[in-house]
């Protein structure tokens, strides 16, 4: 629909677009008229919108696979992108362990995603950060240098200038920036070592990450160490320590699951539920950076949340 054949009666910016159906147009469904009407939106959010009741088609809600008719008169009530609402202070529950001219420390509770996206474009960190920190609206991303997953706890550092960003973020690329987690994996895993296998979105399942079959893998590298090896309903659990070289999307939890020793609660990468584990157990207990404006090394540790705890309590330790 080059010419288009509906005549279109723009109002005012604060007012709904409304659209006119003429004889010269075949019959269509709302959606796919939607989009060539208004091609700077995408049908999925044309579809949410008629879904939510924005649009009306001769002034009543319109129907999703509803087919226009001639004279028929559509009124679409433009709704802002959710990302549009991303970048906005809202009261979000942290800890902060530290913080400095330059820099804070946090301790990300388990739920909590990191950085506003698909799904998740309100009540995160971030959101919180812009909330108690209201200068870091001048800082790229809010400051925030590294991420956790949303089901992973612990420590975070964010830049409160510029300047420190730049410096944390370089202290990452050069793998000086010391990264240490904690979890408890099914099965008896070695003493220590180290998975040097790059990590890449998994073609099968796209929410899984994979270190076979890749789509874009990217290199990665974890050491791990054995802290000690218990027993819970006839099976080994290990508690080990994990020291990230690079931050690649659930690089430990695909790393270990590839040794055959999946993080427990984490069932996207085969690992099981046990004493409500329902979630990785997986926690970033240390962290150790330099401090951008030449304190020397810093270095936090984190206790693990309540639930990781009480998973560890009910562990029949061997060693």
């Amino acid at each position: 629909m080059t010419d288009t054949p509906i005549s279109e009666d723009i109002a005012p910016e604060d007012e709904p677009q409304v659209f006119r159906v003429t004889d010269e147009m075949p019959l269509e469904r709302l959606d796919k008229v939607l989009a060539q009407l208004i091609p700077e939106h995408s049908r999925s959010r044309l579809q949410t919108w008629i879904q939510g009741g924005h649009v009306l088609v001769n002034g009543k809600v319109a129907k999703l696979r509803q087919t226009l008719r001639e004279d028929d008169v559509i009124t679409v009530y433009e709704q802002p992108a959710p990302e549009d609402h991303a970048f906005v202070p809202q009261a979000v529950d942290f800890d902060v362990l530290g913080e400095t001219a330059d820099w804070i420390v946090v301790n990300k509770p388990v739920g909590l995603v990191t950085h506003p996206g698909a799904g998740n474009w309100s009540g995160t960190l971030l959101n919180g950060l812009l909330h108690r920190y209201p200068e870091l609206t001048h800082v790229a991303r809010a400051g925030i240098v590294h991420r956790l997953d949303k089901d992973t706890s612990g420590l975070l550092v964010i830049a409160r200038n510029e300047v420190s960003q730049t410096h944390l973020v370089r202290q990452l690329q050069a793998r000086t920036m010391g990264r240490q987690y904690l979890a408890l994996a099914h099965g008896r895993m070695l003493e220590q070592g180290t998975v040097d296998r790059p990590i890449g979105r998994d073609p099968k399942v796209p929410v899984r990450m994979s270190v076979e079959s890749l789509s874009a893998p990217k290199a990665a590298v974890t050491h791990y160490q054995l802290v000690r090896v218990g027993e819970y309903g006839g099976s080994n659990i290990s508690q080990v320590t994990c020291r990230l070289e690079t931050g690649r999307t659930h690089q430990i939890r695909a790393h270990l699951a590839s040794l055959g020793h999946p993080l427990l609660g984490d069932t996207l990468y085969g690992g099981r539920i046990i004493e409500g584990a329902a979630r990785q157990m997986l926690h970033a207990h240390q962290l150790k950076f330099e401090d951008p404006s030449g304190g020397g090394m810093v270095e936090f540790t984190a206790s693990p949340s309540a639930d990781m705890l009480n998973v560890i309590e009910h562990i029949n330790w061997k060693s």
